[in-house]
């Protein structure tokens, strides 16, 4: 079996540091992302730059990528939250797309100032639009395995937000762990759900490591017919709008447990180490990875 991974940390992993990221060394670090054979990589969003400052370049990086040669055959998402965000992001020539929701009202309200039906709504009109000027859609529903403010959410609510996400013309869905709270019996349960309604060729898994979960869930949904899953090189990231959450599972990390199971991701370890230990020097701080702690010491 291939797995298919989608590098998030250029946009998700950054989105949360501290420290503001220079363009030039963004795009040198997506160009290494791409060298280790990441095929498809999130490299920003196009939001308010007073709630995300990480991101305010976002025009011009994607502009630099899309005039590189070299990345041509790559796929470089980024994320929109409205119309006006599609429009910075047409502008700057984007062909994919990621749109996002949550399973929890609150989260919504906390992190789009929007319930859930009114997200869908808007989310329908920024499809509507970008399928009408060629620019694929994905889309990103959060809160799916708990909530930092309501606590369980509903997999009948996940269940129904995923219908209409499909039915509005994203090709395909990621489902997040956004405060990486899940444990591989719940995934088990909700990937059964989404089983019995959905193909799960068209399901990503979202995982964040904050409790030391991700991979064990990962595990889980392979188990369970998943072959998608979003990462971030070195276990960059979390969430901003959900305090405590760690890192999403680190890219070196679910390489080498694939690959140790024989499974191909298409990525080699040793350059995927060393675009962390670039990012880890601009960010100025220790990365998570276990597996890159390892290797980018020299062990094996």
């Amino acid at each position: 079996m291939d797995i298919k991974i989608i590098e998030v940390g250029p946009r998700d992993g950054l989105q949360n540091e501290k420290k503001v990221i220079a363009t030039a060394d963004k795009y040198k670090f997506i160009k290494m992302l791409s060298e280790a054979g990441l095929t498809t990589i999130e490299v920003a969003s196009f939001v308010r730059t007073d709630k995300i400052p990480q991101m305010k370049d976002a025009r011009e990086l994607c502009q630099q990528l899309f005039t590189d040669s070299s990345l041509k055959n790559l796929s470089l998402p980024c994320l929109v939250p409205n119309l006006k965000g599609l429009e910075k992001a047409s502008e700057a020539g984007v062909k994919e797309i990621s749109v996002f929701t949550a399973t929890s009202e609150s989260f919504n309200q906390k992190n789009i100032n929007s319930s859930i039906d009114e997200s869908l709504e808007k989310i329908g009109k920024v499809i509507d639009v970008a399928k009408a000027s060629s620019i694929k859609v994905r889309g990103y529903i959060s809160t799916v395995f708990g909530c930092p403010y309501d606590g369980e959410t509903s997999v009948a609510v996940l269940l129904k937000i995923m219908d209409r996400l499909f039915n509005q013309g994203v090709y395909e869905i990621a489902l997040g762990d956004t405060i990486g709270i899940g444990n591989p019996a719940q995934t088990k349960s909700i990937l059964k759900a989404v089983k019995n309604s959905f193909d799960l060729g068209k399901v990503a898994m979202h995982f964040h490591d904050t409790r030391g979960m991700a991979l064990a869930n990962a595990l889980t949904s392979l188990e369970m017919g998943i072959n998608i899953f979003d990462s971030s090189a070195g276990g960059l990231g979390g969430c901003p709008y959900a305090k405590g959450a760690t890192g999403n599972v680190a890219t070196e990390d679910l390489v080498y447990m694939f690959e140790a199971m024989g499974l191909n991701t298409g990525v080699d370890l040793d350059k995927l180490v060393a675009a962390s230990k670039f990012m880890e020097q601009q960010i100025g701080r220790e990365l998570s990875s276990k597996v890159y702690k390892v290797l980018s010491r020299g062990e094996k």
